[in-house]
């Protein structure tokens, strides 16, 4: 039976918040100076494994990105299923077997979180055949990580008889424990961490799914009946997804059916919900130090510093965690980076926009920077890819003014239909249609003055977008 991974790509990753945001949360991002993102690195650790065509699963913020991204490492045709809002992993991968049955009939489902890292892939895709065996015959497979300590912010899964194939039945998922029920754990020798990750037929899966929960079959159900196909991406219908309800695998499915089984996997995994977590997989130089970016250090020890944009120079630090950006510093004790996701909530409370985006925004067509502003101006810096162009728009409260920097410009204002190239400039009045389109080789970067009255970015009127948005 054919292998098809279903990579769930939908969190916000708020906790590795300020480099991870809404709109670029954390499976999209490079850390420890990878060359890969983390969705691109649990995609590309199947390599050597006999999988068929990839779903993904993400946010519809996040498509372009996803799509691009998978790209860049040669996947050219997933299938990539549009959440129009978080549900949890049950419906998740609910609306993924229906995918698969729907283009393959049946098929066994490797089940991966997008934002984990793995250190020995060998013994990872070891761990999946061994999956497999188990698996084929219709149990539902779910990989235990073997502890390395009695960690408290993993759940656990206390496994059973020994089935055979390096196999157990699942006897009992429990929560995250206490350091002295984790200790008790660990000592015993038959708990291990809740990794995520699953291994099921698709058929076996939404059987289980609509034994056990029905309302979130039927939402599933019909949110994929009233899918509709928007260029490469599968949206579903916005409506019944909204109401299915919000459940993770593990408690709609997994906690209640006699088909569970653990695989042990001892891969060096981590899930990197934390800054602790990836100090923890980081290189460490001679004092304990992950260090990525510009930074100076003097008597810095086991801290983890990230730099982006400035130099970072740190004094006297121990078990610290400072990460920079272009618009956010953070300084946290490592004993308290759990509560980062706190700083977020507040962010959003009082509507900052560094909650949700960075400086520079990412879009289909291309980037886009903020270099400067103040009440009734703003400067960007855009940049736009060879044969894309924005959409045909309009503001009610802005004038712009473009200069052109790098390449040449097409131009849409009004009824006029001119180029500018480098050193040249252009004006678009308020309330005029214009377009910016690069029909060059090269990117064209533009330098974009803004001026009116308000200046945010829901002042966009579209006419015509070559990416399908309204928005």
């Amino acid at each position: 039976m054919n292998l098809y991974p279903v990579i769930l790509s939908g969190g916000s990753g708020t906790r590795l918040w300020p480099l991870s945001r809404e709109l670029y949360p954390k499976q999209l991002l490079a850390f420890n100076q990878s060359e890969q993102t983390m969705l691109q690195a649990t995609v590309s650790r199947l390599n050597g494994l006999d999988v068929s065509q990839s779903v993904i699963v993400c946010n519809e913020a996040h498509r372009f990105t996803v799509a691009e991204q998978l790209l860049e490492i040669g996947i050219e045709s997933p299938s990539i299923l549009l959440e129009p809002t978080g549900r949890n992993t049950a419906p998740a991968v609910a609306v993924a077997a229906l995918q698969v049955i729907s283009q393959f009939d049946d098929g066994l489902m490797l089940v991966l979180p997008a934002d984990h890292m793995i250190e020995d892939v060998d013994a990872f895709q070891q761990t999946i055949k061994t999956g497999i065996v188990h698996a084929e015959k219709d149990n539902l497979v779910t990989f235990g990580i073997v502890p390395t300590e009695a960690h408290t912010g993993y759940g656990y899964i206390k496994s059973g008889n020994d089935i055979g194939d390096h196999g157990f039945l699942v006897e009992q998922f429990v929560e995250k424990p206490d350091l002295e029920t984790a200790k008790a754990y660990i000592d015993s020798g038959n708990y291990f961490w809740n990794s995520g990750m699953f291994l099921l037929k698709a058929s076996v899966y939404l059987k289980e799914l609509e034994k056990h929960r029905l309302d979130i079959f039927k939402a599933a159900q019909q949110a994929f009946t009233g899918r509709r196909e928007d260029f490469d991406f599968i949206r579903l219908d916005v409506k019944a997804f909204t109401q299915s309800p919000s459940d993770s695998i593990d408690y709609a499915v997994m906690e209640k059916t006699d088909k569970a089984v653990v695989i042990p996997m001892n891969a060096g995994w981590n899930d990197v919900g934390s800054w602790s977590a990836l100090w923890d997989v980081g290189k460490k130089d001679a004092d304990g130090n992950v260090i990525s970016g510009d930074v100076h250090v003097d008597d810095v020890t086991d801290t983890y510093i990230h730099s982006d944009y400035r130099m970072v120079a740190a004094v006297g630090v121990k078990d610290h965690v400072i990460v920079e950006t272009a618009d956010a510093i953070l300084v946290a004790h490592k004993d308290k980076v759990q509560d980062v996701k706190n700083i977020v909530s507040i962010l959003r409370n009082n509507s900052r926009d560094e909650a949700v985006l960075h400086r520079k925004v990412f879009r289909p067509w291309g980037s886009y920077e903020c270099i400067d502003e103040d009440e009734r101006f703003k400067v960007k810096r855009i940049i736009v890819n060879p044969g894309a162009s924005l959409s045909l728009q309009m503001h009610h409260h802005r004038a712009e003014h473009w200069i052109v920097v790098k390449g040449t410009a097409k131009v849409t204002r009004g009824n006029e239909t001119f180029t500018i190239s480098e050193n040249e400039s252009t004006f678009i009045p308020l309330g005029i249609k214009h377009r910016l389109e690069n029909m060059g080789k090269i990117p064209l970067e533009i330098v974009e003055v803004q001026s009116g009255s308000y200046l945010g970015e829901d002042d966009i009127v579209r006419f015509d977008d070559n990416y399908g948005r309204n928005e």
